[in-house]
């Protein structure tokens, strides 16, 4: 007489391992962030108007609706890609600011640590650069905000060093925009540690900023006093 197949049954006591929530966020965190990596190059070697979500999705190798599972649409991948220059600086370098040390010091250190996240995110802050236009207007409101916080920010220790004589007195809005354009632009032209050592870099434009690029003249040289 034939009957139903028994079904094996877990040892007693035996517990279904259960993926931790925690584990499940890193592991989305990770997944969402490869993404806005593969869409940041996407839209960098075709431009933002001519890629799709297939098109980032083909360039994960995988299929669309795991892609919309991590974002709704194409707008929200280059939000993404722009919060990852410009909150993640925020957040990683502004911090350093309000550090010890002189006005001098802390921005020495802001300088090094804005190079080394340009040079990392150097793919998505020129996605972010070029096609910032094309977020939302409420997206593009808060990336606005979130740079001019950081300029704020460079702008009041540079007046605090000027109050306190360890920089020259300048227009310390304009001085902050000065700096800042002078540090982006290490985007346009360096590619990664192949074409240049980012320790190199970074010591190149701090000597530049804080000392300038006249040789200090001995007492001999200066000429003579009147």
């Amino acid at each position: 007489m034939s009957g139903p197949v028994p079904v094996p049954s877990e040892p007693c006591g035996t517990v279904v391992p259960a993926v931790e929530p925690a584990v499940r966020r890193k592991r989305t965190g990770e997944r969402r962030a490869e993404i806005v990596t593969v869409a940041a190059r996407t839209f960098a070697e075709q431009g933002y108007s001519n890629v799709g979500m297939r098109d980032i999705a083909d360039a994960l190798g995988i299929r669309s609706a795991s892609l919309y599972h991590h974002f709704s649409s194409k707008e929200e991948i280059l939000y993404a890609i722009c919060l990852s220059v410009t909150r993640e600086p925020v957040e990683e370098n502004l911090p350093l600011l309000d550090a010890a040390g002189t006005p001098a010091e802390r921005l020495t250190a802001l300088v090094r640590a804005h190079i080394r996240h340009l040079l990392r995110r150097r793919v998505e802050f020129l996605v972010g650069l070029h096609e910032r236009s094309s977020l939302t207007p409420e997206h593009r409101a808060e990336i606005d905000g979130y740079l001019h916080f950081y300029n704020r920010r460079v702008r009041d220790v540079l007046a605090a060093g000027m109050r306190g004589g360890e920089f020259r007195e300048l227009n310390p809005s304009l001085a902050a925009l000065g700096l800042l354009d002078m540090l982006n632009g290490v985007s346009s032209w360096i590619r990664g540690e192949q074409d240049a050592d980012t320790d190199e870099v970074v010591e190149t434009y701090t000597a530049m900023l804080f000392h300038g690029l006249a040789e200090r003249l001995a007492p001999e040289r200066a000429g003579p006093r009147h």
